[in-house]
């Protein structure tokens, strides 16, 4: 199978299985691993922030920071299409109690004054807005990069509201590939973000959540709570040093790939092409023109041995580590078997 269903579809390289052989462990739940507590040091180097915890998931650090940043009865802002929101189970809401108000957006990406218009006057009546959070890159969006000037703009306007700001960055280190923008430079924005270590960077497993001391002394309650602390996780840890030390400049090739499967695609009758000029590695496209829906693609294109996913109606492809150019031909020339049949079918 050709899987471009994620990026989360990527496997760890036989380096990286070597890697994690080797890794010397403790208890990290005790604070004795050194592997894991290597990791902390370098995603802290990394991002600009003082202090970071190792944990299972990029969803477990959304639910974490909405915890420590917020008490119930909040409000959290979030774009209309985010992770947190659509593909969290609830979490916010469950684990947190706040309210979760949605910011209209094109793309995953608004701005300050969709964001003012988000924020009530403030009044008895009103839950009080306490959390802004933002995800780069925008999954659901079309794995957009949000603009610095932008991100900077909303995120002052948020503080000048007395709101904290936390970074979804699950995807956060395709946008510093795709602008040149270092990752301590967009986090400087935040309070608080998180890195995730089991999508493009191709480990199996991970992500690190980082802040200011306070703020992570708050988080280490609830990830023991959450069921976050682990033993001997220094094996897991290894793979992240891997990937920080050998996926990152890599990412391009992802990227050059999403390109190309763009353009090929919309030379494809029946398909309308939602992403033509992605910026980063993930391609939206339509089938309704066809008279086809999303899930009756899928099946077809299954059936020949690729893999993509659904999101709201539309098609998503994903490229990734485990994905060569070979590769693509080979999905593009299935999905042209696709529609081709489809449109011998129709008339």
């Amino acid at each position: 199978m050709i899987d471009l269903f994620s990026d989360s579809a990527s496997q760890p390289t036989s380096a990286m299985r070597h890697a994690m052989a080797l890794a010397e462990v403790g208890d990290e739940q005790r604070g004795t691993d050194p592997t894991v507590l290597h990791l902390l040091e370098m995603v802290c180097d990394l991002l600009g922030k003082e202090a970071a915890l190792f944990l299972p998931s990029g969803t477990m650090c959304n639910a974490i920071a909405v915890k420590v940043h917020t008490q119930p009865g909040d409000v959290l802002l979030v774009d209309q299409q985010s992770h947190v929101l659509r593909s969290e189970a609830g979490g916010a809401a469950m684990w947190s109690g706040v309210v979760i108000d949605q910011v209209a957006s094109a793309s995953g990406i608004f701005t300050r004054a969709d964001l003012l218009e988000r924020l009530p006057a403030s009044s008895v009546y009103a839950p009080p807005p306490r959390l802004l959070s933002i995800e780069q890159t925008h999954n659901f969006g079309g794995g957009t990069v949000w603009p610095l000037a932008q991100i900077t703009d909303v995120c002052a306007a948020a503080h000048e509201h007395g709101l904290f700001t936390h970074l979804d960055g699950a995807r956060l280190l395709n946008a510093v590939v795709a602008t040149g923008v270092s990752a301590k430079t967009w986090c400087a924005h935040f309070d608080s973000v998180f890195i995730d270590f089991s999508k493009s960077l191709g480990a199996p497993f991970g992500a690190v959540l980082a802040g200011n001391q306070q703020f992570i002394q708050k988080a280490r309650r609830y990830k023991q709570a959450f069921g976050g602390a682990m033993r001997q996780a220094g094996i897991m840890a290894a793979a992240c040093i891997y990937a920080l030390e050998n996926n990152i400049e890599r990412l391009a090739q992802d990227h050059e790939n999403a390109v190309s499967m763009a353009a090929e695609l919309q030379k494809i009758a029946g398909l309308r092409v939602l992403t033509p000029r992605p910026d980063t590695n993930m391609v939206f496209f339509d089938t309704s023109e066809a008279g086809m829906t999303a899930w009756q693609f899928l099946e077809e294109i299954k059936t020949k041995g690729v893999i993509m996913s659904e999101i709201q109606n539309h098609v998503r492809l994903v490229t990734h580590l485990g994905i060569s150019k070979q590769d693509c031909q080979t999905a593009i020339s299935v999905v042209q078997q696709v529609m081709a049949a489809k449109a011998a079918a129709t008339a």
